[in-house]
């Protein structure tokens, strides 16, 4: 049995925070953010919105789109850093407001890679016969662990949810996935603070070495890519979509650049979203399907690398 991606949906909050909406928050400047990340504004998520409901939005779309409802889900599994509660997991919350009461859910907890963590996941689950049709969805709402005076940090992310369907094929969807992480370098990028009989301990913001982050992303990320072609028996050549983590234009410029993939085959919706962590990769997959670049038939490499650090690399033959 092999699986399949079979549908795209998105969801990105009313509100949009641009590049000069900031000025007046942080000592920085419009070209300041867009040469260092190339970004243009982001979405913020509405003060009663939660990260489960960017995911039903998200996921009720992709679900439109593949014809199907959420009695034909079988399995959930959403890939965020910024959950609603402790517990129980947002899947589980996203699977109650869906409706969808045939669908087992979890979280995954990979930072930026969590969108790749998650698919590699449910090839192997949807493969092994256990399940059929998967909703795959990375949602995050990063605006709430933001300090809003680092310049260095508040500038580059956005809220948002991305997802996809997974349902089981005749022939190979997913052609290979690898997985990585390496916990020793977990403070270049991290949130140090965490809870504790009902409070806050530390600092609950996120913490980034920009540097340590660009220098390890763009190697770690063309690395995992080989190796997934090298599984797949392909090249770069042969890639029709390069489909990065949103995290930064130079870190998708020089990915690609490694790979050898011509810079009008990588997608980069940076720009209009910034970093959506877990979301980004879904997002971008929905912006590319419903322009009309991604088309049934292509070969897609997704690649992911965040927090932890994790990083992976999912190839995959589209439809």
């Amino acid at each position: 049995m092999y699986s399949k991606l079979i549908s795209t949906g998105s969801y990105l909050p009313e509100k949009i925070l641009t590049n000069k909406d900031l000025e007046s928050m942080v000592e920085t400047n419009d070209e300041w953010i867009r040469t260092r990340s190339g970004i243009e504004q982001r979405h913020i998520a509405a003060e009663n919105e939660e990260t489960s409901d960017l995911a039903v939005n998200a996921a009720r779309r992709a679900l439109a789109n593949a014809g199907l409802t959420a009695n034909d889900i079988d399995l959930i599994i959403v890939a965020t850093t910024t959950p609603d509660v402790v517990f129980p997991s947002t899947a589980c919350i996203v699977q109650d407001k869906l409706g969808a009461k045939n669908a087992a859910a979890f979280d995954i907890q990979a930072v930026c890679s969590g969108f790749v963590y998650a698919l590699s996941i449910v090839d192997k689950m949807i493969a092994s016969g256990s399940h059929s049709t998967a909703l795959v969805i990375g949602a995050e709402i990063y605006s709430r662990i933001l300090n809003w005076k680092d310049r260095s940090t508040c500038v580059l992310f956005g809220d948002g949810a991305g997802a996809v369907v997974v349902t089981r094929g005749e022939t190979p969807g997913i052609l290979a996935s690898k997985i990585h992480s390496d916990g020793s370098r977990r403070n270049i990028l991290h949130v140090p603070g965490h809870v504790r009989n009902g409070a806050v301990h530390g600092d609950p913001f996120v913490h980034m070495d920009g540097p340590a982050v660009f220098k390890f992303a763009v190697g770690a990320m063309a690395d995992v890519c080989n190796e997934t072609q090298a599984m797949a028996g392909v090249t770069s050549a042969d890639i029709d979509w390069l489909v990065p983590h949103q995290a930064n234009v130079r870190i998708i410029d020089a990915t690609a650049k490694r790979l050898g993939v011509p810079a009008e085959k990588s997608i980069a919706t940076v720009n209009k979203h910034g970093n959506t962590s877990a979301a980004s990769i879904p997002l971008a997959l929905d912006v590319a399907f419903n322009d009309g670049r991604l088309k049934r038939g292509d070969l897609v490499q997704m690649v992911g690398v965040g927090g932890g650090f994790t990083w992976g690399s999912v190839l995959a033959r589209w439809g």
